[in-house]
């Protein structure tokens, strides 16, 4: 049993079974035909009534079963390849062992599937230096579909050719294959072979006419023994049988006087006999266990077999626990989720940034004190916190012994004792701020902190700007005010959780209520000085009182044309820009007009251009237009995001190079200033935000694990994401880091797939922007809807 983890599963825990199969003798009377499956059904009477109510398994086990010693040795010729290869022992170059580790990889879990493949790869290492053949690996195991493990293991014959050439010999479901050393150098497909026979130990291949072969018509091979070639011809014949015939060939009528030649015949069903039959009886598909033998009808009767043996295990109530369905439940695990996310968000300020600083002695003692005293409790108070949301929803899974005391679904009194906590260190939430502005003033008077701080930016730790992680704590208090509302407007008053999760959501009301005046004051500071980071040619950008209302893009009537431009719109004036050049693709200011004394009209007839309006300021005057009109354009002078989507636009329109620079990873390409800001993906998929837009997505933001397909690809990726500042971030798991990918949805249309596209799974939403698809699929119908309306918003 060694090697074959879902049989040592199913014996784990079963004194019966373990019993029937202590010794070889046990082992070989299960093997040997009906006599063995009796004594398996003795002692087990849940299978033996199982099996008495479905006629049709019957049959499928009642064929011979092949020797069980012969089986093994099959098998351990593979599992020696097996273990070279894993220390190293075996030497080949990278491609021959990445088709080495497809192929075990095949014979362990099966048919290629992209998640599955790469979960497993992950967790079993088959050769020194695999993470570096990973994709390779995949790509040779998704050319596998179909092979039986007893394919993918190849056994292996030795034999020498006419000339005295060591090959060996090996059979597939394609045909025979002919390998010198660890190489194949040929192959004879089963459709070619006219006869196969065998005379002492000469092995004798004899092949259809085909004039553009430049092959004879018999080739032959010379085998170790007379035994070794009988053997090997005996494989040979029932895998051609099985794989050529239609249905099981007849018995050899027996001679009257004398026999001439062998009596050997395939007995079994044929592959084609094997569809039809799993066709008709409707078998859904089972999880794969590897078999052991590697002749073909002995293969088709070991997975019936454990077919019958997975489908009663997986009756037993033991054998899998569902996990809740409550929306409660969801509820709960969003916030353990986002939890998460958070967390390392905080450890980016907490750790990582002060192990960068901590190298040069460069930070002022004010701003580092500051730093230290307002962060490390809050990270310290919400470890703990992080630690009881994950034991709860352990409980409330069923993962612990907890459910005896049946006091475990529900999460209120843990929120509520979180937030009572931090309650008490609402003045350092206050201070956040000052820690903005202080570390700002300090990156003003030193060059060499100001160029760390941009180096830290470009790190992949760093994923969003550094000033953004100095406000999480203020924004998460937003996200728990959101989870406690779905939590009380879903629980009904008698509930045991709904007074602990309304005392929370009055704490937690309270305290956004009170520091509402510094979070918003701070955001203001927050985007002002990323913008600053984004437009040269301008001084002073952050000044007291000046409010950002929004940005986006608007074409310019000028002597040559019109020119694409990008408009910021503040309290006090309107400036417009155009991306430069630079290294650091920051956008240089043309203008700016005051708001004061501004005035707006429209001027298509003057102009002659569809959609606009000159702006009248107190010294000049600026002709824009948008491409559709809209009156609250015109009002708020910057146009809105429905200006922007056309439902009928570029569904199969090619995107420009610099459409697709932007679309792509930010972390495919870093220079100074990242290249995916909300400024340049602005730009490119040529819409606008604003400031309002920016609050409402501090509040919908989502962590939690998806499964993600691209438009031309198969399988399913699973993928912890984690929604942000108007992007995904792709994670391998929730332990990483930082992401592995990135990708803004400004501009992106959200839709559910059509039946056309043949996406037939449930909680599944599709992405797209001009040739770009992208679909995702949830875990349930509460995660699918919290999903589509953050990524609405």
């Amino acid at each position: 049993l060694r090697g074959n983890s879902g049989l040592t599963a199913l014996l784990r825990g079963n004194s019966g079974l373990t019993a029937l199969l202590r010794g070889n003798s046990g082992l070989t009377a299960l093997l040997r035909g009906n006599s063995g499956l009796t004594a398996l059904l003795r002692g087990n009477s849940g299978l033996t009534a199982l099996l008495r109510g479905n006629s049709g398994l019957t049959p499928c086990l009642g064929e011979q079963w092949v020797n069980s010693l012969a089986q093994g040795e099959h098998y351990l010729f593979a599992l020696q390849i097996k273990h070279d290869l894993a220390c190293g022992r075996l030497t080949c170059n990278a491609t021959s062992a990445a088709l080495l580790v497809s192929h075990i990889v095949q014979s362990e879990i099966g048919d290629f599937d992209e998640v599955q493949s790469f979960q497993h790869l992950l967790h079993n290492k088959y050769m020194p230096n695999q993470d570096a053949l990973m994709d390779k690996i995949t790509e040779y195991h998704h050319k596998h579909v179909g092979q039986t493990p007893a394919e993918s293991d190849y056994q292996l014959h030795p034999a020498k050719d006419r000339e005295g050439t060591k090959l060996s010999l090996a059979v597939s479901h394609i045909g025979l294959l002919v390998f010198q050393g660890h190489t194949k150098i040929n192959a004879f497909n089963w459709s070619k072979v006219r006869k196969l026979s065998f005379k002492r130990k000469r092995f004798l291949i004899k092949l259809r006419p085909d004039l553009n072969s430049a092959y004879q018509d018999t080739l032959e091979f010379v085998m170790a023994s007379r035994d070794c070639c009988k053997t090997f011809w005996k494989i040979c014949v029932e895998y051609h049988a099985f794989f050529r015939l239609f249905e099981e060939p007849k018995p050899k009528a027996k001679a009257v006087l004398f026999t001439r030649g062998s009596s050997f015949r395939f007995s079994g069903r044929t592959q084609k006999q094997v569809f039809d039959y799993v066709k008709d009886s409707e078998f859904q598909k089972v999880p794969f266990e590897r078999p052991n033998s590697l002749t073909p009808s002995a293969l088709i009767r070991l997975t019936w077999c454990l077919r019958v043996l997975m489908l009663c295990w997986t009756f037993s109530p033991s054998f899998f626990q569902k996990c809740p369905t409550d929306k409660a439940y969801f509820i709960a695990k969003e916030l353990l989720t986002t939890e998460r996310t958070f967390l390392k968000d905080l450890a980016v300020i907490t750790v990582w940034f002060q192990a960068v600083l901590g190298k040069e002695d460069i930070l002022p003692d004010s701003v580092r004190t500051l730093i230290n005293t307002n962060y490390d409790p809050v990270y310290q108070l919400h470890q703990a916190f992080l630690k009881e949301v994950e034991q709860r929803l352990q409980q409330w899974e069923g993962r612990s012994n907890a459910h005896i005391k049946g006091d475990y679904q529900r999460v209120g009194d843990v929120m509520l004792k979180n937030i009572q906590g931090l309650k008490q260190l609402t003045s350092l939430l206050q201070r956040h701020g000052e820690v903005l502005v202080e570390l700002e003033r300090s990156c003003r008077a030193s060059q060499r902190l100001q160029e760390l701080c941009r180096e830290f930016e470009q790190q992949k730790v760093c994923y969003l700007s550094l000033n953004m992680f100095l406000l999480r704590p203020l924004h998460r208090l937003l996200h728990y005010k959101l989870i406690l509302e779905r939590l009380c407007k879903h629980y009904p008053p008698t509930h045991q959780d709904f007074r602990d999760s309304r005392a929370a959501l009055a704490d937690i009301s309270e305290m956004v209520l009170q520091l509402q005046g510094t979070m918003m004051k701070m955001e203001n500071i927050q985007k002002l000085l990323e913008l600053k980071k984004d437009l040269t040619g301008i001084q002073d950008l952050a000044i007291p009182g000046r409010e950002f209302i929004r940005l986006g893009c608007l074409s310019k009537l000028s002597g040559k044309g019109l020119q694409q431009r990008m408009f910021f719109l503040f309290s006090d004036s309107l400036v417009y820009t155009s991306r430069g050049m630079t290294a650091d693709n920051q956008f240089k200011v043309h203008g700016q007009l005051p708001l004061y004394g501004m005035t707006i009209r429209e001027s298509e007839d003057e102009w002659g251009v569809p959609h606009s309006f000159t702006l009248f300021g107190q010294h000049q005057s600026v002709v824009v237009a948008a491409r559709y009109k809209c009156s609250r354009c015109v009002l708020g002078v910057i146009p809105c995001s429905r200006c922007f989507r056309s439902p009928e636009e570029g569904g199969v329109e090619a995107e420009s190079e610099e459409e697709l620079s932007a679309s792509r990873s930010s972390l495919e390409r870093q220079s100074a200033q990242r290249g995916n800001t909300t400024v340049h993906v602005c730009w490119h998929r040529n819409t606008s935000v604003s400031m309002v837009d920016f609050s409402v997505a501090v509040e919908n933001q989502l962590s939690g694990n998806l499964l993600r397909k691209f438009k031309n690809s198969n399988g399913w990726q699973k993928l912890w994401v984690v929604f942000t500042n108007f992007s995904l971030f792709f994670y391998k798991s929730h332990q990483d880091d930082y992401p592995l990918a990135s990708l803004p949805l400004l501009g992106y249309s959200l839709t559910v797939p059509a039946e056309t596209e043949n996406i037939q799974k449930d909680y599944v939403f599709k992405l797209h922007f001009k040739s770009h698809v992208y679909y995702f699929r949830s875990e349930s119908q509460y995660t699918f809807q919290s999903v589509v309306l953050s990524c609405c918003l």
